[in-house]
């Protein structure tokens, strides 16, 4: 009895430890990475050739390509795995994914539950809503997600990034594709749909920003009191994504008092700090400062604040392509420390939830999923994870996940 005791306490002991189902009831305790989903090759079905890797022209060769980090292929199974032409120091092809092959979004899904990491906000563009093609290609990165997050017991929500839409595309465009997917798709009958306080989550990406945006705020105001009231399609918990410095409409943000009001009819407010501050001591700074007063404004206003961190930033290939001179390695990661110190922060100043940028943009160098530290040679200049293992910031995210976690259980 007790050798048979011994071997099966050894069986257990060998298998693997995956972390339990994320709860998809509330957002509160949660870390939520972005996932764009937005990479194509040819071959991948979407007939779209090199997207998201391509440089000027749609050609993509050494020298002429838009992004900063390498994918980590190793793992790939040889039908996940795109050639290209650039080659490694030892002379060996360079391969690329395609989320439009389920197998590669139910691995990166399977990293997450390796990692303790919650889910994801499925990035939904809405230029890419309004052509067949480009709602078929999204349809099939959405299922696949969908299949994977049920598979992995992962939660994900859809949020609009309304980068690129016109005036007229907002409320309406937008509107349409969220009944549709309502109607057709069924997507917050998910089981791993994420919800909170009752509600399935939708995110609003692009609200207040003084860039030059092509949209009003009096529309996007249509757009999320739809989101909220509507008989039919409403009754969604609503994050929008706005400025660093939305509080006090200034800098990044327009100085307009409808973006309070829209803050103010939504659940809750993201505001994105991606290359708004470079350093450690700088990200401590925002954290104990903005973010805290951000915070402080929320909870006075009944609403949530999700913060959101980010590892590091590079986009000198894709400004490239644009024309424009960009410092490869422009926010240096410090190996892990410039991302570590934003959570530590966030979490003392008594974030309730974060929101990680991104799992997957290799573009703007904001990845944390596996990246190569032998990219390829040649024309492009590429950073790496500065010899750490590939799955250095899955880890980094997950630990901090679970550090968030206890902090929110010990002060209840």
């Amino acid at each position: 009895m007790q050798r048979t005791f011994f071997f099966v306490i050894l069986f257990f002991a060998a298998l693997p430890l995956f972390a339990a189902d994320a709860d998809p009831s509330t957002l509160v305790g949660k870390v939520m990475c972005g996932y764009q989903g937005w990479h194509h090759a040819p071959g991948d079905g979407s007939d779209f050739g090199w997207t998201h890797y391509n440089g000027v022209n749609g050609k993509f060769e050494p020298g002429n390509c838009c992004f900063d980090l390498w994918p980590d292929m190793s793992e790939m199974d040889d039908d996940e795995k795109f050639a290209t032409p650039f080659k490694h120091a030892d002379g060996s092809t360079a391969d690329v994914f395609s989320p439009q092959v389920r197998k590669t979004v139910v691995r990166h899904f399977l990293w997450m539950k390796e990692h303790d990491i919650d889910g994801v906000f499925l990035q939904r563009f809405v230029g890419s809503t309004t052509r067949e093609q480009n709602r078929n290609a999204r349809q099939t990165v959405m299922e696949n997600v969908r299949a994977s997050a049920e598979q992995h017991g992962r939660t994900w929500s859809m949020m609009y990034d309304l980068s690129g839409a016109r005036d007229e595309m907002i409320p309406n465009t937008v509107i349409s594709d969220w009944k549709r997917l309502i109607d057709e798709n069924k997507i917050t009958s998910d089981r791993m749909y994420q919800r909170h306080n009752g509600k399935p989550v939708v995110a609003v990406w692009g609200i207040g920003f003084n860039d030059s945006r092509r949209y009003s705020l009096k529309n996007c105001l249509e757009l999320i009191t739809f989101l909220k009231n509507d008989h039919q399609y409403g009754g969604n918990t609503v994050m929008i994504g706005i400025p660093t410095y939305w509080r006090e409409m200034k800098r990044d943000s327009l100085n307009d008092p409808l973006l309070h009001e829209i803050v103010l009819q939504a659940d809750i407010a993201s505001p994105w700090t991606i290359g708004r501050f470079g350093t450690p001591e700088d990200a401590r700074h925002y954290a104990e400062t903005t973010a805290r007063e951000d915070l402080a404004w929320c909870s006075e206003h009944g609403k949530e604040f999700l913060p959101v961190v980010f590892p590091g930033f590079s986009w000198h290939n894709l400004m490239k392509t644009r024309g424009t001179d960009a410092r490869l390695n422009q926010i240096p990661r410090l190996k892990g420390e410039f991302l570590q110190t934003q959570y530590d922060a966030h979490i003392n100043e008594g974030a309730r939830m974060i929101y990680q940028a991104m799992f997957d943009e290799i573009d703007e160098g904001t990845a944390i999923f596996k990246c190569s530290n032998d990219p390829p040679v040649g024309e492009s200049p590429f950073i790496t994870y500065e010899g750490l293992p590939s799955d250095f910031y899955l880890k980094l995210v997950g630990d901090a996940a679970k550090k968030l976690k206890r902090k929110l259980t010990i002060d209840n």
